[in-house]
């Protein structure tokens, strides 16, 4: 018994041919079926194919992979994401006002065709290093649930797909951005950051309205 458990498990190391092992059982059932009468030998190979078809480990299925799509852009040489499914536009930031009182990540408030949104600088926000120049150009539009502002950006690199299984929950050398607020790291290290948690933060929101 242990020496056919052996051969089983060398065939198994060896890799067998499965559609070869059953033709040879099919054939088998010909014979037998036909009047054929089986050697020895036949017998003994007919028992080692049924105990490694009996020994065959199930096939696991590949899992279905999730992707995200994301809006990728340029922070003072940094690179940021948030899920395109929370991205209203993209807006040129020509102006804004300052609002007074308010913490020093508001950059301030902006008009869009009549509407008044609040800006959000991410850097400050999570407490971030100024690295680098910055232009600070343009403005993402984040919006859910009738919550909606701006955060700033340097450039937009465009939109792309990303694995959510190969996401890293966050790196050594990554610092300020707290871990409520961030999704994920790309392999190529562009931060994702969870725009629905930023967007159900009410403590970013700038209520006071002023005429622009």
């Amino acid at each position: 018994m242990s020496n056919k458990k052996s051969d089983i498990r060398k065939g198994q190391a060896k890799g067998i041919d499965w559609n070869e092992v059953r033709q040879r059982l099919e054939n088998t059932q010909f014979s037998l079926d036909h009047g054929k009468r089986l050697t020895d030998a036949d017998k003994r190979r007919i028992l080692k194919d049924r105990a490694n078809v009996a020994a065959r480990e199930p096939e696991k299925k590949p899992e279905s992979e999730e992707f995200l799509h994301v809006v990728e852009f340029a922070l003072a040489y940094e690179r940021y994401a948030v899920a395109s499914e929370y991205v209203r536009e993209i807006y040129p930031l020509k102006e804004f006002t300052p609002v007074p009182c308010t913490p020093p990540f508001v950059l301030g408030i902006i008009n869009v065709r009549g509407q008044i949104l609040s800006v959000l600088d991410i850097k400050k926000f999570f407490e971030l290093p100024e690295k680098g120049l910055t232009d600070l150009n343009k403005v993402i539009i984040l919006s859910a649930d009738g919550m909606e502002f701006g955060i700033l950006a340097d450039a937009i690199a465009g939109a792309r797909t990303v694995a959510v299984g190969e996401l890293q929950t966050s790196l050594p050398t990554l610092t300020g951005i707290r871990e409520e607020y961030l999704m994920g790291i790309t392999k190529d290290l562009t931060v994702i950051l969870d725009a629905k948690k930023l967007l159900s933060d009410k403590s970013i929101v700038v209520h006071e309205l002023v005429e622009i």
